[in-house]
C-alpha cells in the first residue's frame, strides 16, 4: 500500500492477455452485461458510517456489479500485511479479511473489496493465470473491465512525502483498462475520480489504449506508421519469415499462397490475420468488431 510507487507500462502484454482471456470466457453477449460501472453513490463510504455495516453494504453492492447474486462476502479487519485477502472455497459464503489501515482509511475500502470480490467472480468461472504475478494481473484488468476497477485507479494517491497505491497494475495501466472499457460501453469513469493524480493516471492510459486503433495495417495509422508498414511489408515479400518486432507481423501461408498479415485487435486484443491486397474490412472472430485495414 505504501513505499514508491512504479509508473508507466511494465505488466501490458499481460493485460493485454488479460482483457482476451475475459472476452473468451464471458463471450461479447455476456460482457454486456457488464456496460454500467458501480455508482459512486453505491460504495461511497462515510466516516459516519458504521465500519462493519457500511463494508457489507459495499460489498453487497459489489457483489451485484459483479453478477454474483449468490454469494455473500462476511468482511473483517485484522493486521495483515497485504491490503486484503479473501478465501476461496466452494460458497456460498466468502471470508474477506481487510487489513486494519481500512479502520481509519474507509474512503478505499470499496477498492479493496472490489479486488477480493472480482477474486470470487474468476474463481466460479474457472478463469486463472499460471502464477501468481500473473493472475493479480488477470484480476485487476477483469476488475477494472467489468465495471469496479475505477475505485482502484481513484485509490491511488501521491504527494512529495507519501503515495498509496492498491493492486498490481501501475496507474496508467489502470488507465488503459479502464480506456478499453469506455471506449466499448461509451462510458467515461473520469467524473468518479477523487484523486487528482488518479485521473491523470487515466488520461495517460486513454491515450496509449487510443494508439491501439491508430496502428497498422488499420486504416487510421498515421504517416510514419504507414510508412514504416509498407517497407516491412517489402522485406518480407522478399525475406519469408522475417520478424518486424512490432505488433504485426507477416506470414506466408506456402508456395502459392498469398502473404498474410496478423496484427492484435485493439479491442480485444486476439490475433487477427487478413490478406495483404490492400483496402479490407475485417471482423474479429472473437469480439465481432469490424476493423478497417490497409495491408
Amino acid at each position: 500500500m505504501g513505499g514508491g510507487v512504479v509508473h508507466g507500462y511494465p505488466h501490458l502484454d499481460t493485460v493485454r492477455a488479460a482483457i482476451t482471456a475475459v472476452y473468451r470466457r464471458l463471450t461479447p453477449e455476456g460482457l454486456y452485461a457488464y456496460a454500467s460501472s458501480v455508482a459512486p453513490a453505491d460504495v461511497t463510504f462515510a466516516d459516519a458510517d458504521d465500519l462493519h455495516l457500511g463494508a457489507q453494504r459495499v460489498a453487497g453492492a459489489l457483489v451485484r456489479q459483479l453478477r454474483l447474486p449468490e454469494a455473500r462476502m462476511i468482511v473483517s479487519f485484522r493486521g495483515m500485511r497485504h491490503a486484503a485477502s479473501v478465501e476461496l472455497a466452494s460458497g456460498p459464503e466468502y471470508f474477506i479479511e481487510l487489513n486494519d489501515r481500512f479502520r481509519t482509511h474507509r474512503r478505499d475500502i470499496g477498492a479493496a473489496l472490489a479486488h477480493e470480490i472480482t477474486h470470487v467472480l474468476l474463481h466460479r468461472l474457472g478463469l486463472g493465470f499460471p502464477g501468481t504475478r500473473d493472475n493479480e494481473i488477470l484480476t485487476d484488468t477483469a476488475t477494472a473491465y467489468l465495471g469496479a476497477g475505477w475505485l482502484l485507479l481513484d485509490a491511488y494517491r501521491e504527494d512529495g512525502v507519501s503515495s498509496q497505491k492498491l493492486g498490481y497494475l501501475t496507474p496508467e495501466e489502470f488507465g488503459y483498462v479502464l480506456a478499453k472499457r469506455a471506449l466499448v460501453f461509451g462510458e467515461d469513469p473520469s467524473p468518479w475520480f477523487t484523486s487528482p493524480q488518479a485521473y491523470t493516471a487515466y488520461t495517460r492510459g486513454r491515450d496509449e489504449a487510443l494508439r491501439d486503433g491508430r496502428r497498422p495495417p488499420l486504416t487510421a495509422a498515421g504517416w510514419a506508421g504507414r510508412h514504416r508498414y509498407a517497407k516491412d511489408r517489402r522485406y518480407a515479400q522478399d525475406h519469408p519469415g522475417a520478424a518486424t518486432g512490432l505488433p504485426y507481423a507477416f506470414e506466408h501461408g506456402g508456395q502459392d499462397a498469398a502473404l498474410r498479415v496478423s496484427f492484435p485487435c485493439p479491442t480485444c486484443q486476439q490475433r487477427i490475420r487478413v490478406p495483404v491486397r490492400g483496402r479490407v474490412r475485417a471482423r474479429c472472430g472473437l469480439c465481432r468488431t469490424v476493423l478497417e485495414c490497409d495491408t
